[in-house]
């Protein structure tokens, strides 16, 4: 028998990839079709520039260690593993695949993230995560000897933060494992009635705890997204997935030691647009939409909101100016007035941190009534939460702008980086500002109730006290004590915005004490 050839063996190596394709695997293919969804290879083409995703890890077995796992069949070990480009930029890629045992996380599978994640930190690529599956495989982890020395996966995630975007994409079910890693995201992204998130999926939970509910109920898109603020992002299709996912990587550069992806842009700069004197109405007590502010304001059509449906009372948001990432943050008179709470605040710590990390610029839109007050913000820890937020803004170290476009009241005022309180590169208000301490009303019942109930006509002295104390208030006054820099006229906000961020340094100069690292109050 003649020895065989290198063409032999190379056909025998192609063969065995074959094997593990998805025309190999008709019935498992045919499974995910009649449920209306793709393979896992399918996604990821979908996901990335065509033909540009290299696999490793495609002929790996699974771990035959012991009693319960000695007989697995499992292609690639339901994990696959690579690099792709996402209009142009590489990245690396894991994704599940939930016909190899649901999706579970297996030894092998874990090795194989774990590599990719070592290229993501050494080569500064960002990292995608396309996550459907419950979790670690019981098959591998009901073993003492397999499972004790737990694996790094976690460790190696922490030490990713802020050095290159991390994204997860919930596909499907992603109960357990995949609700922690998402969990260590920038950017994390569900798609309605077919993702969810959770601790622990419904099996579990009753067997657990008793309790009987839904997966939808327990860990759907409506919880997750807009009700927990856990997922950024839900969406309708895979389609809007992979678009959401491309689109958030296009504010951001690869990793942190790269310069913004600043784009070309035909919007002019010096761009003055009179509707925004009938966008926000002089009147205090008259609410707008900010978002429409913001659209203004930034490139056209440039806007990229993150959270959209969680703490609605506050903007988050990624938009370009002359080209120029920013991050914006702003008050939304819309709902709740504008004011911050629990959810608000931890929104936008967030949203400062990935901004902070990457080096987007700041802009600050104010119109704050306060911090939410009473009984149900102290039992959310809103005391703790502010903090939070404070503590993001105090840390920051990319140029920070902020303008008051009316309310700018208490520490709402100071967390929102109104005047001098986290020494932004410039502070500006707009004629209708208006900033004290408190609202003016409140200020009146608490101070002066006495005097103006004791007069012939009190709604009149009252209305009286109000009136005088309005003209404390605005943003001539402020400009006067120099507590702002100046105040402008909304037209010229795009332009003062843009000649601001181009004259500031990438970073500014960090002159606090030798501290090994500062501790986040939450």
């Amino acid at each position: 028998m003649s020895e065989p050839t290198s063409r032999d063996l190379l056909q025998k190596v192609q063969s065995a990839r074959a094997e593990v394709m998805d025309a190999a695997r008709p019935e498992a293919v045919a499974k995910r079709r009649s449920q209306g969804l793709g393979t896992v290879r399918e996604r990821i083409h979908g996901l990335v520039d065509g033909g540009s995703f290299r696999e490793i890890g495609a002929l790996v077995e699974p771990d035959r260690d012991n009693e319960l796992n000695k007989d697995l069949v499992a292609p690639a070990d339901g994990a696959i593993t690579g690099t792709g480009l996402l209009d142009g930029r590489e990245a690396c890629l894991v994704a599940h695949d939930y016909t190899v045992h649901g999706g579970s996380i297996g030894g092998a599978g874990d090795r194989k993230m774990r590599r990719l994640l070592h290229w993501s930190a050494d080569r500064g690529l960002p990292l995608v995560m396309l996550l459907e599956g419950g979790g670690h495989r019981i098959q591998d982890g009901m073993n003492s000897a397999h499972f004790a020395a737990a694996s790094p996966v976690f460790n190696d995630l922490a030490r990713l933060s802020g050095w290159v975007p991390n994204i997860a994409a919930i596909m499907g079910q992603g109960f357990a494992g995949p609700t922690n890693y998402a969990a260590l995201a920038d950017f994390v992204v569900m798609i309605r009635g077919k993702s969810t998130m959770g601790m622990a999926g419904p099996a579990l939970v009753k067997a657990g705890t008793g309790e009987e509910i839904s997966k939808e109920d327990l860990g759907g898109a409506k919880r997750q997204a807009d009700q927990q603020g856990i997922a950024d992002l839900a969406v309708d299709t895979e389609e809007e997935c992979f678009a959401a996912i491309r689109k958030f990587l296009s504010y951001l550069p690869s990793n942190a030691s790269q310069p913004l992806p600043i784009t070309s842009c035909d919007d002019p700069a010096d761009r003055r647009d009179d509707v925004l004197f009938d966008l926000v109405p002089a009147d205090s007590r008259k609410v707008y939409d900010m978002r429409k502010v913001i659209e203004v304001i930034a490139d056209r059509d440039s806007l990229f909101e993150i959270k959209p449906r969680y703490a609605r009372n506050i903007i988050t948001c990624f938009a370009r100016l002359d080209g120029r990432p920013v991050g914006f943050i702003a008050n939304q008179p819309q709902r709740k007035g504008g004011i911050l709470d629990s959810p608000a605040s931890e929104k936008v710590a967030h949203f400062i941190a990935i901004c902070d990390a990457f080096g987007l610029p700041l802009v600050s839109l104010i119109d704050i009534p306060g911090f939410s007050i009473g009984s149900a913000a102290e039992e959310s820890g809103l005391g703790r939460r502010s903090g939070r937020l404070m503590f993001e803004m105090g840390i920051a170290t990319v140029p920070l702008v902020s303008i008051v476009l009316r309310k700018g009241y208490g520490g709402g005022y100071y967390a929102m980086a109104g005047g001098r309180a986290f020494d932004a590169d410039a502070a500006f208000a707009w004629p209708t500002a208006e900033i004290c301490a408190m609202s003016i009303e409140g200020a009146v019942d608490v101070a002066y109730k006495r005097d103006y109930q004791s007069a012939d006509d009190p709604q009149a002295a009252r209305q009286a006290l109000i009136d005088r104390i309005k003209t404390q208030t605005g943003a001539t006054g402020a400009a006067r004590d120099f507590g702002i820099d100046d105040v402008i006229d909304p037209r010229d906000t795009r332009r003062i915005l843009i000649e601001t961020f181009a004259s500031c340094p990438p970073r500014r100069r960090d002159t606090g004490p030798p501290r090994v690292r500062p501790i986040s109050p939450i």
